[in-house]
């Protein structure tokens, strides 16, 4: 068995997914897996790949061509999933996908078919529930700026959503969890960075600084409960805990 690895990017994975099959070792022979790879396999191959923008550009353009726009768009999104074996479950939806062309999207009783849809479906489910939760502090410099901690790797569908809603801003949101950024200069197209520790420091420093609006947003919320319907187990099905702790209504003054 050989097992490919790539780091845990949607460029890095198109580019396995590329390797993986110009290898000709088989498909049954082979596996895909992103980074970091965990307890090794006795005799398994190993075989790290590095992104590639050519081999990008040929792999989107045959899913487009080949299989269709939905499918691509399922794979982009299953690609940003927390799971360690997605890369593996994308690798054979589009084997299936090359095969059968555009109706593999509606073949939801194959596992291949099946497996990927769900990716998707909690990946845009996390980015859904964050267009609700998300919390923007407004720093000194006028600096709209959240950090949060999701899932899955939603960045840049989240930047789409807000980009659209809030065009003249200057807005800044981190994920913590893998030291990214989205930055958005107002009225420019919003850009990825990676963040370092030290930068992360500091942000988490400057988010201590609490603006007006967060004080009246906190009275707001906690006047408009009823103490006689709190019901807090409702709630945590609504609003699970970890999304709170970067919730401006649920930080401690």
């Amino acid at each position: 068995m050989v097992v490919f690895t790539c780091n845990d990017n949607f460029e890095s994975m198109m580019t396995c997914i590329y390797d993986a099959w110009a290898a000709r070792l088989g498909h049954s022979n082979i596996r895909l897996q992103t980074e970091p790879v965990g307890n090794l396999e006795l005799f398994c191959e190993y075989r790290h790949i590095d992104a590639d923008q050519k081999k990008v550009k040929k792999v989107i353009s045959s899913i487009q061509k080949k299989i269709s726009w939905e499918a691509y768009q399922w794979v982009y999104a299953a690609s940003m999933s927390f799971r360690q074996d997605k890369l593996d479950m994308i690798y054979r939806f589009l084997i299936l996908g090359f095969a059968t062309g555009p109706n593999v999207t509606k073949m939801l009783g194959h596992p291949y078919t099946s497996g990927v849809f769900e990716l998707k479906r909690k990946v845009y489910n996390e980015c859904h529930q964050f267009h609700e939760f998300l919390r923007f502090s407004r720093l000194e410099n006028q600096v709209l700026f959240s950090i949060i901690e999701p899932k899955c790797n939603i960045l840049t569908l989240l930047a789409s959503h807000f980009e659209d809603r809030m065009p003249s801003e200057n807005w800044m949101i981190t994920d913590k969890t893998r030291m990214l950024s989205i930055v958005h200069p107002m009225n420019q197209p919003f850009f990825l960075t990676p963040v370092t520790p030290v930068e992360l420091s500091y942000m988490e420093d400057i988010k201590e600084h609490r603006d007006p609006y967060s004080h009246l947003w906190k009275t707001f919320f906690q006047s408009v409960a009823i103490d006689a319907r709190k019901n807090p187990k409702c709630q945590r099905n609504f609003l699970p805990l970890w999304f709170r702790k970067n919730m401006t209504e649920f930080q401690e003054t």
